[in-house]
């Protein structure tokens, strides 16, 4: 799943600081009130941001089919390194794939042996996991209240979701629903910005929705973003892979992220029909190398 918007970080002009000539306040003015309309308007702010956040957050659902049929899956080397930076086979594990969408993570973990089960909090996407993976457990849960019992993984994952926890509470979480020397796994797919027509499309984006620094969000994956309580020690791993596709499924791909999924019709539309015009320029035979890096990030519990 997408990022959340972050605050675009622009700081306004400060006020210059008045002559020493300018006479303090009468007392009939509450000296006061600009604090109070400033934390008034700060907390309107943060107000219509927490709106935002869940609007985008709960517009999957809607969207569950074409997420699954177009979003890119995880490769083997992931998996790989999940097992050498636990020390342990992901055959016969009790794994818990958090945020698990529509199950393109789980699958994965269950094609390696490992006895998943799935949290995911969107009925749609709940939904369309089951029709997907029909043999695998999925509750409706999600990463701040887990509806698990304490010690009872070996290894919690986040393909994708943890951004849309709130680290307070799922870190505290994932440390109750762990067992003793267990590992929470946090990763993204996130595109390669160093590939040029990559970070040209991501401009588009970005201007397409001016503000919200959509690139930034993206690539936010150090432990101070995970676990802002310092109560697990992370250590990165980054993976590079690619995957070739038609230009449909990637516009499809792009369009399955939250800030499309809340756009309006119209600009999404108009987006869409210029970005394919640049992408054909770049892919005249239609079919997009799409590269990525894998953004993993693994803290392991103490051991009993």
């Amino acid at each position: 799943m997408s990022a959340p918007p972050p605050s675009d970080g622009r700081i306004p002009d400060a006020p210059a600081t008045p002559p020493a000539s300018t006479p303090p306040p009468s007392d009939d003015r509450a000296p006061n009130a600009p604090a109070t309309a400033t934390a008034a308007a700060r907390a309107q702010g943060s107000s219509a941001q927490a709106a935002t956040h869940r609007a985008r957050a709960h517009s999957f659902n809607a969207a569950a089919a074409q997420y699954a049929a177009n979003r890119p899956s995880y490769p083997p080397a992931l998996f790989d390194a999940l097992e050498e930076l636990t020390g342990r086979p992901l055959e016969g594990a009790r794994v818990v794939d958090v945020g698990a969408g529509t199950g393109l993570a789980t699958a994965r973990l269950h094609e390696r042996g490992a006895d998943v089960i799935a949290v995911e909090p969107g009925a749609g996407m709940a939904a369309e996991f089951r029709r997907t993976l029909p043999g695998v457990p999925v509750v409706r849960g999600n990463g701040n209240a887990l509806p698990l019992a304490g010690h009872s993984a070996a290894l919690l994952t986040y393909a994708q979701s943890w951004h849309w926890t709130d680290p307070a509470l799922a870190v505290p979480e994932a440390l109750r629903v762990l067992r003793p020397g267990g590992a929470l796994a946090l990763w993204w797919n996130t595109e390669a910005l160093d590939v040029p027509w990559i970070a040209e499309s991501a401009r588009r984006v970005d201007r397409h929705f001016a503000g919200l620094n959509l690139s930034a969000e993206k690539r936010n994956f150090d432990a101070r973003f995970a676990d802002p309580t310092g109560a697990l020690d992370f250590v990165h791993r980054e993976i590079r892979w690619s995957r070739r596709v038609p230009l449909d499924i990637h516009l499809a791909n792009l369009g399955s992220h939250s800030v499309f999924l809340t756009d309006t019709e119209e600009r999404a539309a108009a987006f869409f029909a210029e970005e394919r015009r640049h992408l054909l320029a770049v892919f005249p035979d239609g079919l997009v190398e799409e590269t990525y890096d894998v953004h993993l990030l693994l803290g392991t519990t103490p051991p009993a």
